[in-house]
């Protein structure tokens, strides 16, 4: 009897010690996520104005309370409004905590909008906006707030819910299920905190291609794996939707930020995200968005979508910076993702973190140098200390860019043709899009003409499916077969990759338009002057819009331009032009203030009715005149094809040779004869006087790559399904 008695005494310790455990996890995580509500600066002034204007309806001026369209909806100034007042009356540090008059104020605003309810007709405001500001008011009023006004509040907040539209599987499911259990741990609903937390940790997963299989017309044994799977992708970019454009820098950042947001404030609870999860978690930072990005810290402007037509406010202190003489680079970003990731990650990964940490906050002595190809979303990215580089194409397995909703990024339809952006310091193209020629898009070969198509034509499917990229993870090249869908243009486009440029080749250009066809080589910022190397010496290009005659360089903010095909004739742009964000987006609060800025644009002119057109150049970053005019005369770089069959190079110093085989073919190179009996993109990378074979099918259609080094055949395996489009080295 003694021992029963006992055994059931400790049984109840042990539920009373498990209860005391899980309520005390979430008073814990109450506390942290009002903490974090609070943690926003008081502005007493601007709630003094706020508290002066207010109306006796509740309402403010100059907001229009009856536009509800996806364009407008400047109800979200009223919840702005409402944050801070909610901050100002109860934060330690405020002028006005307590302030009753402040307290009268905010519940008339407050139930202004708990009355109207106002719902917008774009579903993200409804379903993450709003509700957002709703839970945040609810950890900063907590127990100021009446009955009432909770019911309503929650009532507002639960439109976030895992049956919500919104929370299909995509970038904003993680958000939606954040904002839901913020929601419930505010309640203290510790079976559905406990619930919803397993679901935003579920997320952490690549794209489900089963489903892809079955809503694509695949099968099991012949699998569609390019028609769908939304969500974090095996090469670790991200699909937002089944268009299969890149969203990484976007919906893939706001989904990570989600999760990681948990993962931090579970990590000493009996919420933890199993270590499983936290390693893909710093797979996905480190592979995917620190690829994306120009030396780990600012966005690659080739990976940008509608976001492009959004001011980001840091114009004004780039230009300062470069009037102080202090390169961009050096400036600070957000060091908190990767400080976050460094606290849950138990030294996975610990070193790189740290760098993107010492990046982010202005050391850049460690930058990584790397090449990495993203299969699954036809996008190429390539940095050295000096410089950050990509490739951004599509095909018949990827939609060209995204489209204009909500009414932003109404001049994208070039932005996926081949486009290639070169940075240095990062700041050569921050909010230049104001001011910006679409038809000259860096890297890509456009028809011109004096209208954009209509915005309806954005997005677009590609035409052909020999596209991609082959790479040993150091060096690498990108190949596009492209047609445009909008025009009637042609070409066959590569981009070779080494350590101190790289080589861009174009063939078999056609054209059935009266238009002239160019391609650019570059539009970007305009920074000091403009140099161009001919047969008759070297000058400096005044100001203003000018054709040259077969120049050999040109030198511009300390990039080199040489043309190693003798074009007849090339374009050169370097003034001031005139613009307006209201040309890229027509949302009601984007600025009508006008833009000037100064711009350098360069590019070949192929002529209209193009038959057989081609090109051939290279990019020099940390170049000067001296530098130019030795790469001119003796190219460090041989082209070895630059046909509509063959397009191949060989860096002797470097021991590296890049060939696309359109079609089946051979090139010597390197003392080596090369062949290939298929279409493929080959490496060939000199080690200790042996070559190293790296491979890609560009097409996704090959099981093996058959090809022969000095008449010696090798029958390669290519990776398939999810892993279609990856280089393989032997």
């Amino acid at each position: 009897m003694g021992k029963r008695i006992l055994l059931a005494v400790l049984t109840a310790l042990v539920t009373l010690t498990t209860a005391f455990a899980k309520n005390n996890d979430i008073e814990l995580l109450r506390k942290r996520f009002q903490t974090e509500a609070m943690s926003q600066p008081v502005q007493a002034d601007r709630v003094r104005q706020l508290m002066e204007t207010l109306q006796a309806d509740g309402t403010w001026p100059g907001i229009d309370y009856a536009d509800t369209a996806r364009i407008a909806f400047q109800h979200v100034d009223h919840l702005n409004n409402l944050v801070a007042m909610a901050l100002a009356y109860k934060k330690g540090d405020s002028p006005l905590k307590g302030n009753r008059e402040l307290k009268k104020k905010f519940n008339l605003a407050l139930g202004h909008w708990l009355e109207k309810d106002y719902i917008c007709e774009n579903w993200w405001n409804n379903q993450i906006g709003t509700p957002t500001t709703m839970v945040h008011l609810l950890y900063i009023m907590d127990k100021d707030l009446s009955k009432q006004q909770v019911a309503k509040m929650l009532e507002i907040a639960g439109r976030a819910n895992m049956n919500a539209s919104g929370a299909r599987p995509s970038g904003d499911r993680a958000k939606i299920a954040s904002i839901l259990a913020q929601a419930q741990l505010w309640c203290r609903n510790e079976a559905e905190v406990e619930n919803v937390i397993k679901i935003i940790e579920g997320e952490v997963k690549f794209a489900d291609q089963e489903s892809v299989i079955r809503t694509a017309g695949g099968s099991q044994s012949h699998p569609n794996y390019f028609a769908g799977g939304r969500g974090l992708q095996r090469d670790y970019s991200f699909h937002h939707r089944p268009d299969r454009v890149n969203n990484t820098s976007s919906y893939g950042t706001g989904y990570l930020g989600a999760i990681i947001d948990w993962a931090v404030k579970v990590c000493d609870t009996r919420y933890r995200f199993s270590d499983n999860t936290v390693h893909t978690i710093v797979d996905y930072f480190l592979d995917g968005m620190c690829k994306q990005m120009v030396y780990g810290t600012m966005v690659d402007p080739g990976v940008r979508n509608r976001d492009i037509a959004r001011p980001s406010g840091r114009a004004g202190a780039l230009a300062a910076a470069r009037k102080a003489g202090e390169p961009a680079r050096t400036l600070k970003g957000n060091t908190v993702m990767p400080q976050n990731l460094l606290k849950i990650a138990d030294g996975y990964r610990q070193a790189e973190l740290e760098e993107i940490v010492a990046a982010r906050s202005g050391d850049h002595s460690h930058t990584p140098s790397f090449a990495k190809f993203f299969w699954q979303t036809e996008h190429f990215a390539f940095q050295r200390p000096g410089f950050y580089t990509s490739v951004r194409m599509f095909s018949t397995r990827n939609k060209s860019m995204e489209e204009p909703y909500n009414g932003e990024g109404l001049t994208n339809h070039y932005r996926a043709d081949g486009t290639n952006y070169l940075s240095v310091t990062g700041d050569e193209y921050t909010d230049i899009y104001p001011v910006y020629d679409f038809r000259k898009i860096p890297g890509a070969t456009v028809m011109q003409a004096e209208f954009m198509p209509p915005e309806g034509e954005i997005q677009q499917s590609g035409v052909m499916d020999f596209v991609g990229g082959v790479t040993d993870g150091l060096y690498g090249a990108v190949a596009f077969d492209f047609i445009s869908p909008i025009d009637p243009v042609q070409a066959r486009k590569s981009w070779f990759f080494f350590d101190d440029g790289y080589i861009c080749l174009g063939s078999n250009i056609k054209s059935r338009g009266r238009n002239p066809v160019f391609t650019t080589l570059n539009q970007c910022y305009l920074r000091g002057d403009v140099l161009a190397g001919t047969n008759d010496g070297e000058k400096i290009i005044e100001a203003g819009e000018h054709v040259l005659e077969q120049p050999r360089w040109i030198l511009h903010d300390q990039v080199g331009y040489a043309f190693l095909d003798a074009p007849k004739q090339v374009g050169l742009m370097n003034q001031t032009m005139n613009g307006s964000w209201q040309r890229l987006n027509r949302q009601t609060t984007v600025t009508r203030e006008p833009v000037r800025a100064d711009i350098f644009s360069l590019w070949i002119d192929h002529g209209p009715k193009v038959s057989g057109g081609r090109y051939a150049y290279a990019v020099l970053p940390h170049a000067d005149a001296e530098k130019m005019s030795a790469f001119s005369a003796h190219p460090s770089v041989e082209i070895l094809s630059n046909t509509k069959d063959l397009q191949a190079v060989w860096h002797p110093a470097l021991g590296i040779g890049y060939a696309v085989f359109y079609s089946g073919g051979t090139v010597s190179m390197g003392g080596m004869k090369l062949s290939s009996d298929t279409p493929l993109l080959i490496m060939v990378r000199m080690k200790e006087g042996q070559p190293e074979i790296t491979v890609s099918d560009p097409s996704r259609k090959l099981l093996k790559a058959h090809i022969s080094v000095n008449e010696a055949e090798k029958h390669i395996a290519l990776p398939q399904g999810e892993y279609a489009g990856e280089s393989i080295t032997i």
